[in-house]
C-alpha cells in the first residue's frame, strides 16, 4: 500500500478532490502548530478558505473559524508581509457575510486587515485586497439610516484599480460586473466583461476558483442577455 502524499503545495494543486485538499489541511495543520511557521499558517488560511466555499452551509463556519485563526497567526510571524492579512480577512469576511450581527461585529476588522496588504504590497496577488476592499465598500450600507462606513463610489473605484494590476484578472472582473448590471446605463459594460471572462485563460494559480467564476459568469450573461 502506497504511503499517503506528503507534500502539501502539490495536494493543494489538486484540490478539486477533496481528499487532497483536506490532506493539504492536515499537513498545514501540523506544521502551523507550532507557532512559527509562516507559511504552513497563511496557507492554511487559504485551504480552509477554499474548503469552506465548497461544502454545504453547516459546514462552513467551521472552517472559516480555523482560517481566520491561521491568518491572523501568520499575520502575528510575519506582520509585514500580506498574505496572512489578507487570508485572515478573507475569511472573516465571509463570516461577517453570515448576517447582520456578524457584518456589524467583524466590518471594521476585515478592512483593516485590507488596508493592510494595500499599504503593505499594492496590487499584492492581481489586485485582491483593492478587489476585496471594493466589495467592502459596496456591501457595507453606507447612508441613512444606518451609515456604516459602505461607499459605493470608493467601492467601484477600487474594483477598477485591481483590474488595472490584472487586466484578465477573472474574479476582479465578475465582482464588477456583477456589480455594474445593476445599473441599465452600466449593463452593457457589465455584459462585455462578461464575456470576457468566458474567454480568459485561467490563472495558474488559482484555477479551480476561476472555473466557478465562469460559470456564474455564463449564468448572469444568460439572464442579462435574455429576450
Amino acid at each position: 500500500m502506497a504511503a499517503p502524499p506528503t507534500d502539501p503545495d502539490a495536494l493543494y494543486r489538486r484540490r478539486e478532490d477533496d481528499w487532497s485538499a483536506r490532506r493539504a489541511v492536515d499537513i498545514w495543520s501540523a506544521r502551523a502548530s507550532s507557532g512559527k511557521d509562516f507559511e504552513a499558517s497563511w496557507k492554511l488560511a487559504r485551504a480552509c478558505y477554499w474548503l469552506a466555499t465548497t461544502h454545504p452551509e453547516a459546514e462552513r463556519r467551521d472552517w472559516y473559524d480555523k482560517g481566520v485563526a491561521a491568518g491572523k497567526q501568520a499575520a502575528a510571524i510575519e506582520p509585514n508581509k500580506p498574505e496572512g492579512h489578507f487570508w485572515w480577512a478573507a475569511n472573516l469576511g465571509r463570516i461577517a457575510q453570515s448576517g447582520a450581527g456578524a457584518g456589524m461585529k467583524y466590518k471594521e476588522e476585515v478592512k483593516a486587515e485590507l488596508e493592510k496588504v494595500i499599504k503593505i504590497a499594492p496590487g499584492w496577488q492581481a489586485g485582491s485586497a483593492e478587489g476585496a476592499l471594493g466589495m467592502w465598500y459596496i456591501k457595507v450600507p453606507g447612508g441613512f439610516p444606518l451609515p456604516m462606513g459602505g461607499d459605493d463610489k470608493k467601492g467601484l473605484a477600487l474594483l477598477r484599480q485591481a483590474l488595472t494590476y490584472a487586466p484578465n484578472g477573472i474574479h476582479i472582473k465578475y465582482d464588477l460586473a456583477e456589480y455594474l448590471a445593476d445599473d441599465k446605463k452600466t449593463r452593457p459594460e457589465a455584459i462585455t466583461l462578461l464575456q470576457q471572462i468566458l474567454t480568459a485563460p485561467l490563472d495558474p494559480d488559482f484555477g479551480p476558483e476561476d472555473k466557478r467564476y465562469k460559470a456564474q459568469a455564463a449564468e448572469l450573461l444568460a439572464k442579462l442577455t435574455k429576450k
